[in-house]
């Protein structure tokens, strides 16, 4: 449901998400949300310039309605040999990020059956700087940001680049305040998140008008950005291609497959014994 309130700043919503069954044939490869956990994907449409190109940015934030309580609900629907995994903080967590867990192959695949999303080049860095900027990137190395891990990818639907990934904080505070903060940093024009070149062609990325999306879970911050791979600029109000592929990144892969490998422990079965 989408929130009834949207701030001041925000002028308009973008129309929610609308599963297959209730509008008819995939003619445009579109796919509803998957998860109860989701309240909705809202658009915020304030306009405001970022880029070094003077590209126009605007931004979606994913609401969480039950933050770290999904592990253990998603746990328990998908049986008794999956267990919630603690991953409230790196000390909890250690385990790093790697390309292979974030992004294992050289597509992405959301939905079985339907086109992939083509994974054109893909980056581990400790260095934090090489996913933000300025007062948003300060807010990240505060809350104990020590790895980016990133990658850019082509829409299978439309010509559009995206850029996604994770940022692995210290903590889950760390990562709720940072998430919290991003909307008003971007939007006094303080700080952004970045995208990632992966060869000619790619170069909007970075350059063009950008479209932002970000959630959180656990110690971990996911984002991504996207934009025209012509670089023209675009509404997300008014293109249904944007706003389903911000969810499928943030909702749909990064949070609801990648993170929840990690937040959930895989029991195996009990071996057979002969009497």
């Amino acid at each position: 449901m989408v929130p009834p309130m949207v701030p001041a700043t925000v002028p308009a919503m973008v129309p929610p998400i609308v599963p297959p069954t209730e509008r008819g044939p995939h003619r445009l490869g579109l796919r509803g949300p998957h998860s109860k956990v989701w309240k909705a994907v809202v658009a915020g449409l304030g306009i405001f310039v970022l880029l070094a190109v003077c590209g126009l940015t605007s931004y979606f934030i994913v609401v969480d309605e039950q933050a770290g309580n999904d592990a253990k609900a998603n746990g328990a629907n998908a049986g008794p040999s999956i267990l919630p995994r603690d991953i409230s903080s790196r000390e909890k967590d250690a385990a790093p990020l790697s390309v292979e867990e974030v992004f294992p192959g050289k597509e992405v695949t959301i939905v079985a059956g339907q086109p992939a999303y083509p994974v054109l080049a893909t980056q581990l860095s400790g260095d934090c700087r090489v996913a933000a900027t300025e007062t948003l990137l300060q807010q990240i190395t505060a809350a104990g940001c020590n790895q980016a891990a990133r990658a850019t990818l082509r829409s299978p639907s439309a010509p559009y680049l995206v850029t996604a990934g994770i940022l692995n904080l210290a903590t889950v505070e760390g990562a709720d305040k940072v998430h919290e903060s991003v909307k008003g940093i971007v939007d006094a024009k303080k700080g952004r998140f970045t995208g990632l070149v992966a060869g000619k062609g790619t170069e909007p990325i970075v350059r063009s008008a950008t479209h932002l999306g970000w959630d959180s879970r656990g110690h971990f911050l996911i984002y991504c950005v996207i934009a025209r791979a012509d670089g023209k600029e675009f509404t997300p109000a008014d293109d249904p291609h944007a706003r389903q592929i911000i969810y499928d990144m943030i909702v749909l892969h990064l949070r609801n497959t990648v993170l929840e490998k990690r937040a959930t422990i895989q029991v195996g079965a009990t071996p057979a014994t002969s009497g």
